[in-house]
């Protein structure tokens, strides 16, 4: 088994007319949970969407388990790669179970009916998120966090060693964050599932995640542990702002506490308004 369950060689990503990334290598550990932290529109959504072969690169390569990824078919890297793109959105009517079934569809072959090992998947799914006792319930009438929870089970049910996030806790309050990120964490130390996950909160990515990579302008700045990588230097350069770094109380990792910004003055000297 490849050291590394996805990487890139010299990748160039974007859109038609317009290169995001040029020129990156990335290795993805196997069993780990890396992030992927930078400002706007600096090219995380595209890399983790090109990573994951859910879009074409431009140029150089991207290898899945050591094998390049143009080598290998949509429905066996489906097998083997899922991605939850950000802000998902079901088709109406559909329950917890309905979204985990859909899961499954890598697997399935044609005139084969729903088989003992799909109902296993499913069901493995749903207990590894919690979801059991709401495997009923509409998609709709579930919270933020729960809805979250309910389509991580559907990427499970795909039975991939690699699951690719963007942004899984955007629009969460901060229980339902936590509770996806725990959840995220869980699965990587207990399951030895491999996760790459865009992130925008630096403190969220250093509790979480085992590996940070900083981009900016498409390009990798600074990548590793987060104590080596969540400097003062190193946010300043990347995101253009102050940080003081220390000692997070609960972990012993780097948290990140923003200077704090000085009120504008008028000509006279004073501070605020006239």
């Amino acid at each position: 088994m490849a050291e590394h369950a996805l990487e890139a060689r010299g990748l160039a990503a974007g859109y038609a007319g317009r290169r995001v990334i040029e020129g990156l290598d990335l290795a993805i550990a196997r069993g780990r949970f890396t992030a992927l932290l930078g400002p706007n529109g600096c090219g995380k959504s595209t890399l983790l969407r090109t990573i994951g072969g859910q879009q074409a690169p431009l140029g150089g390569e991207v290898r899945l388990g050591g094998v390049p990824m143009a080598a290998i078919g949509a429905r066996a890297r489906a097998r083997q790669v899922a991605l939850l793109a950000q802000g998902a959105q079901p088709p109406e009517g559909l329950t917890v179970e309905d979204l985990v079934r859909q899961g499954r569809y890598p697997h399935r072959r044609m005139l084969r009916g729903w088989s003992a090992e799909d109902a296993a998947s499913v069901e493995a799914a749903l207990q590894r998120t919690g979801l059991t006792g709401l495997r009923g319930q509409m998609l709709d009438r579930l919270s933020g966090g729960q809805r979250q929870r309910a389509w991580i089970a559907m990427t499970l049910a795909q039975q991939g060693e690699i699951l690719l996030l963007d942004e899984p806790t955007s629009y969460l309050d901060p229980a339902h964050q936590l509770d996806v990120l725990g959840l995220v964490g869980g699965l990587v130390a207990g399951q030895g599932v491999t996760v790459l996950a865009v992130l925008h909160d630096l403190n969220q990515a250093a509790r979480h995640a085992d590996h940070l990579v900083l981009l900016k302008d498409g390009r990798i700045r600074h990548q590793g542990p987060p104590a080596g990588v969540l400097t003062p230097g190193h946010i300043r350069e990347v995101f253009g702002i102050d940080m003081r770094i220390i000692e997070d109380p609960e972990t012993g990792g780097p948290l990140c506490v923003p200077r704090r910004v000085q009120p504008a003055r008028d000509e006279t000297g004073e501070g605020g308004r006239p």
